[in-house]
């Protein structure tokens, strides 16, 4: 199965180590799958009734293409979230934040039963949500996934020997 982008494997392929080949892309691929359709639908269906509808003026026509193109915008953030991991680090995505991380900064990788996505433990003392992982509609993926963040943070974190 070949990759559209060189070098990104699909989460959870263990490179030679057993670690996921560097570098990739976790993100939630259904969920993302099912806002999308559901934005395009919105906007077809509210752009069909602006044609179809024979009592409505031309700005009403316009109101009704604008509120579709505004729900599909909507779908398009909330499937933005992401995790890229590298050599160097990570960079989490989030709704409408991005944030570069060293894998230094990155102590722990956590998803308990029932967090809606993985919180990543920093070396500041905060917590950064990482909603790139989401165990809502692939729980089984999510933990997979999470599994392989946190083991690449151990291998690649302040706790790796010098290589």
């Amino acid at each position: 199965m070949s990759s559209s982008t060189p070098g990104r494997e699909p989460a959870g392929r263990p490179g030679p180590d057993g670690l996921p080949a560097l570098p990739v892309t976790f993100r939630p691929t259904r969920t993302r799958v099912i806002l999308l359709s559901a934005g395009a639908a919105v906007l077809a269906t509210l752009t069909i009734l602006a044609v179809v509808l024979p009592s409505l003026s031309p700005a009403e026509r316009s109101s009704f293409v604008f509120t579709g193109l505004l729900g599909l915008g909507v779908m398009v953030l909330l499937s933005r979230p992401r995790i890229d991991a590298d050599e160097e680090g990570v960079t989490v995505v989030n709704l409408t934040a991005r944030r570069r991380l060293s894998w230094a900064e990155v102590l722990r990788v956590n998803l308990r039963p029932g967090d809606p996505w993985v919180h990543l433990d920093l070396a500041d003392g905060t917590h950064l949500p990482a909603m790139g992982i989401q165990p809502g509609i692939a729980r089984d993926k999510a933990i997979a996934d999470a599994r392989a963040l946190r083991a690449l943070a151990d291998h690649h974190g302040s706790g790796r020997a010098a290589d």
